[in-house]
Order: structure tokens, then C-alpha cells, then sequence
């Protein structure tokens, strides 16, 4: 499977295509949600989408709206990765359409739960 990383931060970008492409994935980048929905266009491959908050021309909220607004891209999971902690935000990225909310700083570990929880990794092991 085809992960999307959407991330102003060329950091991060790094960061979670490091993490991906460990847990297995092949990985996709974008610096924006506009760039990002321009790769869903062009790979339909694509089945997990991470997306940051905080981006220039149409921004995480917009872009998970424009993701489940279009039943071409009903099967791609999203995963919010984003330092915006508050519960108006969570909630609000919740009934977009997110399937899953992770807070920024994380581990590969809370990555890797939030993945196995959707059905996209072999159980994490708690033991």
C-alpha cells in the first residue's frame, strides 16, 4: 500500500517517510493539501493518507473535506498528524472524516498502534 505524507515541513515529511517505509509502505510526499490532492489524482494506488493541520494553500481540515467529499476516495484512511491538541480541533478533524488523530511530538510506536487499529498493520503486541 501507498502512503501520502502532507507536510509543510520538509522535516517531518522525512521524519514519517522514514517511519512508513519501515513499517512497510511505499511512500508518497506533498508539501500542501492541494499538491496533496493533486497525487491522490494521479495514484490511485494511494490507500492511507497522513496529513498535517497547518498547511499553505488548502489546509488539513480542507483537504480531509475535499478527500471525503468525493466517493472516488471513499477507501483511503486518513490519519491527522498535527500539534494542534485541542479538543475543538480533534473533534472537528473527527467528523470531517479523519480515522485517526495523532499528536505531534510521536513515536513510531503510537504510529504503528494507530495503523494496526485500522487494519493496516498486524496487531501492535502490548506484552
Amino acid at each position: 500500500m501507498r502512503a501520502l505524507i502532507i507536510d509543510d515541513s520538509r522535516a517531518m515529511r522525512s521524519i514519517l517517510s522514514r517511519l512508513m517505509t519501515g513499517l512497510g509502505f511505499e511512500v508518497v510526499t506533498a508539501s500542501n493539501g492541494l499538491e496533496g490532492m493533486e497525487r491522490l489524482q494521479e495514484d490511485d494506488g494511494i490507500g492511507l493518507a497522513l496529513v498535517d493541520w497547518n498547511l499553505p494553500e488548502m489546509n488539513g481540515l480542507e483537504f480531509v473535506q475535499s478527500v471525503r467529499s468525493d466517493p472516488s476516495f471513499e477507501t483511503i484512511r486518513l490519519i491527522m498528524v498535527t500539534t494542534e491538541t485541542e479538543k475543538e480541533r480533534v473533534v472537528a478533524a473527527l467528523d470531517a472524516g479523519v480515522d485517526e488523530y495523532v499528536m505531534k511530538p510521536f513515536t513510531e510506536a503510537i504510529l504503528a498502534e494507530k495503523l494496526s487499529f485500522l487494519g493496516l498493520l498486524p496487531k501492535v503486541n502490548r506484552g
